[in-house]
């Protein structure tokens, strides 16, 4: 550290030593703190930034040496292979030996126990076809469309990680530089792709079931991909109890179960996922199940109507014209995600069946819409006062989407 010096100081001090660097403190701004790096016969200056334990920028580091050398390694890097960095995504070996070929026959080990052993296939490729260093792709398994039978799309979920050792990027399969961060790790199936790589990436993420920590709070179709469903199995229990013994139960969905007893219903389907036992013999009440289920409604963290439909669904149910308004709605259901439209069918054709016990249970469709209006759709951003101008649309969407689910769907 040289306190406060100039830029030209600075670089009278690091003329010539390639890679030498100092720490200086600002004469413009007293205070603020620059590193003075020496690369390509030039002096590079940078603003530093600390956060009481990092040095912070893109990445974080713990010291200025670790900042410096991967700096260094990343100039490098890119000064004498700019024009070849700039060409890696043109030619993406993921195209070639990703999802769409190498791997499509080879099924994964989860579902190859569910499926006939003779189904298994060889996977093959050419000598020159640089497997050895994709080994994680050959780890993961690429699914065909005759393999997931739910093939719905999902995009990655990316987030910046620090490797250890050597890495290559499984899109174009070039080494990943630096020493921290050097690139992006999708949280759901574990592909690792430069940062730059992940924009080329297709919406092909196939959920490994070991990083699906939970059922409740995950995103729907991260669930239903990892668990190779049609809909969330919470939906397909919690329904499949209900109709077999509570149909006729007055005030079904309205009554509230015990909360203590509705947690452990979430925590059983946390814990053992479709083995969770939610039968009478454990749960008598069932409003405890009905409670389970909005529950997992209420914790998705995109509800089932999404965030990006919201507003079209409101607009819809704003429609004086009761044709022009089903019809408008029927196009919004168009632009749900393919998980969340089966989801919402599938609850619509259950809450149907409810109505048709109306004259034991006292709920019909409006009573209905009042319960889960809310349930399935929020406003995208957390206000209030816009919840409550939206209260009755949202109950009015849900009670048209259960009188008429045999022509929306």
């Amino acid at each position: 550290f040289h306190g406060i010096i100039s830029r030209e100081q600075a670089d009278e001090i690091l003329a010539g030593v390639e890679g030498a660097y100092i720490l200086r403190e600002s004469q413009r701004q007293p205070g603020c703190y620059t590193l003075a790096l020496r690369f390509g016969n030039q002096t590079l200056n940078y603003r530093l930034f600390y956060d009481g334990k990092h040095f912070v920028g893109e990445k974080r580091f713990e010291s200025i040496h670790d900042l410096v050398t991967d700096g260094l390694i990343t100039l490098y890097i890119e000064t004498k292979a700019s024009e070849y960095i700039s060409k890696m995504t043109t030619n993406p070996i993921y195209e070639h030996i990703g999802y769409a070929t190498l791997l499509r026959e080879k099924v994964s080990r989860r579902l190859s126990r569910t499926k006939n052993e003779s189904r298994k296939a060889s996977v093959t490729s050419e000598e020159n076809t640089p497997v050895e260093k994709i080994t994680s792709l050959v780890r993961r398994a690429a699914l065909t469309q005759n393999d997931n039978h739910f093939n719905y799309e999902k995009a990655h979920n990316f987030k910046v990680h620090t490797f250890r050792g050597p890495h290559w990027c499984e899109y174009c399969a070039n080494f990943m530089w630096g020493l921290i961060a050097q690139g992006v790790r999708c949280s759901d199936c574990g592909l690792n792709v430069h940062k730059q790589c992940s924009k080329y990436v297709p919406n092909d993420c196939q959920p490994d079931l070991k990083r699906i920590k939970r059922v409740y709070c995950c995103d729907l179709t991260t669930l239903v991909k990892a668990h190779n469903t049609q809909r969330p199995m919470v939906v397909d229990s919690c329904i499949r109890e209900i109709e077999a013994r509570g149909l006729k139960s007055e005030g079904l969905y309205r009554v509230s179960g015990f909360t203590e007893h509705i947690e452990d219903v979430k925590m059983a389907f946390d814990r053992d996922g479709d083995k969770a036992d939610i039968s009478a013999n454990i749960y008598p009440d069932i409003n405890i199940i009905a409670g389970a289920l909005k529950l997992y409604f209420r914790d998705l963290p995109i509800p089932v109507i999404t965030y990006d439909t919201y507003s079209k669904f409101i607009d819809a149910a704003k429609i004086s014209n009761p044709d022009e308004r089903l019809e408008a709605i029927h196009e919004v259901l168009m632009l749900l995600p393919a998980a969340h439209y089966e989801t919402l069918r599938y609850l619509m054709i259950h809450l149907k069946k409810v109505t048709l016990h109306e004259k034991e249970n006292f709920m019909n469709a409006e009573n209905l819409g009042i319960v889960f209006g809310p349930t399935l759709m929020r406003p995208p951003e957390d206000s209030t006062l816009a919840t409550l101008n939206d209260m009755r649309y949202q109950k009015l969407i849900v009670q048209i989407l259960i009188e008429n689910e045999d022509v929306l769907f």
